[in-house]
């Protein structure tokens, strides 16, 4: 069992944020929470992932809301949680006693529906006697919208003009102006609940007694239990492939079968930057990489779900920028407007903190391979591709025919100058490549004559543009001769052999230019300009690339080396965020799907090379 063990400080001396890494994930597969080791959850979105914050505090530790609970004395703390679940348990020490936060949204079966919206908080102390104190907090809309606070029928109501939240609680509240607080104490097997649900819309407030609590507690360990246990995977990693299960599933909304990239918005990538983006929406990129992941392990209804989505959700428009849009609200709609929140100051000041991301007009042209991939493993291990699906995949195709040489904005999404990048063109030689074997193993209807044309020319594309003989390697995109770790997809993707004299080179130039200790960054800013200012970590993904790319090079105790390393930079629960810091520290958006997902199919090779 993976911990966190910290002081906890007193108020005054408390610092203004805890760090991005000193938190865990709760959720329902509807929302999610980020409780931080103190016991304080700063972030919460109602009703859903992409929804305004309730508590943002975060992103702005005086106008951003918080739900405090924890021990009214000095105290020590350690979080984990519970074996096989998304479960968090934040445990305190103090020199009167011990007691612990029992944190989870609850779950008790797969139902899809969409209004669910409860947070149980359940208290215990387990020795001695433990005065507490609790703070909730609500500043609804990111802290735009103001709100009442009343009571009713024994529970406290945020009423906001968009959204209303009962706190129930067995112990005394009392508002304090636009909050509310409790103050109690607890002795040695004694218990209080803390619940908070939405209300209204024919939605009438719950009753959720100390009892009931403990059932949904016992509920949800069966779920999480439930669906862990159709893992197949027995190997060396088994608690870290597990956890980053657990957390891709957390990331997927029911009600559609949507996937997101992360929880968050506007955690940054460097703090005090302005590298700040919304990822509560669905990247076909991420979430196709996430069926490879999840399919791997054995769990086939996600992909079913994810294709439904597609299936039901996205209208395939033929537009400039191709029949596919990069990224979609979690509900398939198209437009995600981005915003900047300037009364929020952001985490440790990193500002903008912005809302809706405008990447979503860019053309990434990458992203077609990554969902034909997926959709070819998905015939594979799933269940066939129906006929609606195939012409689908056929239109797509034929459009990455007709386009896969355009210059695009590629898979970081810069905001400078679109290029010829080596990886769009890649994953276009992906596309077609996968769907001539579902055609050729399925029999199905193809234009295979100038599909297999265009994967050819792309092919060849690559090996005469995409080599650079001065730097003998593989580069970013044509024109130029700047690295770009996106590379490392090559052999991945079965483009090269992972033995090709011209890949061993490129590893090589790679971990000279873009490695610093089995950290890999994505690229030199500098040498390639992304049209924003300053510096970014090592990117984690990347990392686990490297991993994959050296054990199918051969270079197996390298491998090894190298993911057991970036194992260690795991928070406290196993789990990451987008990229890992100059000094060690986590940054960007806060669980990061492409993270996990890269971490599953690098234990998942480097196991079967190990043997």
């Amino acid at each position: 069992m993976t911990v966190c063990e910290s002081l906890r400080p007193s108020k005054a001396d408390a610092p203004r944020y805890t760090p991005i890494a000193e938190h865990g994930l709760i959720g329902d597969m509807r929302t999610a929470a980020l409780v931080g080791t103190n016991g304080t959850i700063d972030w919460y979105c109602c009703t859903r992932f992409d929804a305004p914050s309730v508590f943002a505090a975060i992103l702005d530790a005086d106008r951003g809301g918080a739900f405090e609970l924890a021990p009214d004395v000095p105290a020590r703390t350690k979080q984990f949680y519970f074996p096989d679940t998304n479960i968090l348990i934040t445990r305190f020490f103090a020199d009167g006693g011990v007691g612990e936060v029992q944190d989870f949204m609850p779950i008790v079966d797969d139902s899809r529906e969409a209004d669910r919206h409860r947070l149980i908080r359940r208290v215990l102390c387990v020795r001695g006697s433990l005065p507490f104190s609790v703070r909730v907090a609500p500043r609804f809309d990111y802290g735009r919208q103001p709100h009442t606070v009343g009571t009713r029928q024994c529970q406290t109501v945020f009423t906001s003009r968009a959204l209303s939240l009962a706190l129930t609680s067995n112990m005394p509240v009392e508002i304090d102006g636009p909050d509310a607080r409790s103050s109690f104490t607890l002795a040695e097997g004694e218990s209080a609940v803390f619940a908070l649900d939405r209300i209204g819309d024919g939605i009438e407030p719950r009753d959720c007694a100390v009892t009931e609590a403990e059932q949904l507690f016992g509920a949800t360990v069966r779920y999480w239990r439930g669906w862990l246990s159709q893992s197949r995977y027995r190997g060396r990693w088994r608690e870290m492939v597990h956890r980053s299960a657990l957390t891709l599933k957390l990331l997927t909304y029911a009600p559609t079968g949507a996937i997101v990239a992360a929880p968050t918005t506007s955690l940054p990538e460097q703090i005090g930057g302005e590298r700040n983006w919304d990822y509560r929406y669905v990247w076909v990129r991420d979430a196709a990489f996430c069926l490879y992941a999840l399919l791997r392990l054995g769990f086939t209804d996600e992909a079913k779900a994810f294709v439904h989505f597609l299936s039901e959700n996205i209208s395939l428009d033929e537009t400039p920028g191709g029949p596919l849009q990069i990224m979609y609200g979690i509900d398939g709609r198209s437009d995600l407007p981005e915003e900047e929140l300037p009364h929020l100051e952001g985490h440790w000041g990193s500002a903008p903190v912005r809302i809706g991301n405008n990447a979503v007009k860019q053309l990434q042209l990458d992203i077609y391979g990554a969902l034909i991939d997926s959709l070819y493993l998905y015939d594979k291990w799933g269940e066939p591709l129906s006929s609606e699906h195939w012409d689908t995949v056929g239109r797509l195709v034929d459009w990455v025919c007709a386009n896969w040489d355009q210059p695009d904005e590629g898979i970081w999404e810069t905001r400078g100058k679109i290029q010829n990048f080596l990886y769009s063109q890649l994953m276009c030689w992906v596309a077609i490549e996968r769907a001539i074997r579902i055609a050729t193993h399925r029999g199905l209807p193809a234009d295979l004559v100038r599909w297999s044309g265009t994967r050819d020319a792309i092919y060849r594309r690559i090996m005469q543009r995409g080599w650079s003989a001065e730097r003998r390697a593989f580069v970013q995109h044509e024109g130029d001769d700047v690295l770009d770790a996106a590379v490392l997809m090559m052999p991945l993707a079965k483009f090269i052999s992972p033995t090709d004299p011209k890949w061993l080179s490129t590893l090589d130039v790679l971990g000279e230019g873009l490695v610093s200790d089995s950290l890999v960054y994505r690229y030199d800013p500098r040498s390639s300009p992304d049209g924003l200012r300053g510096d970014e970590g090592t990117f984690s993904i990347c990392s686990f690339w490297y991993v994959e790319a050296l054990s199918r090079a051969g270079r197996v105790d390298e491998a090894r080396l190298a993911f057991e390393k970036m194992l260690t930079y795991a928070n406290h629960l196993g789990l990451y965020a987008e990229e890992i810091g100059r000094t060690g520290e986590q940054i960007g958006n806060f669980p990061q799907a492409f993270t996990h997902l890269a971490l599953i199919s690098a234990a998942f090779n480097l196991d079967r090379t190990l043997g």
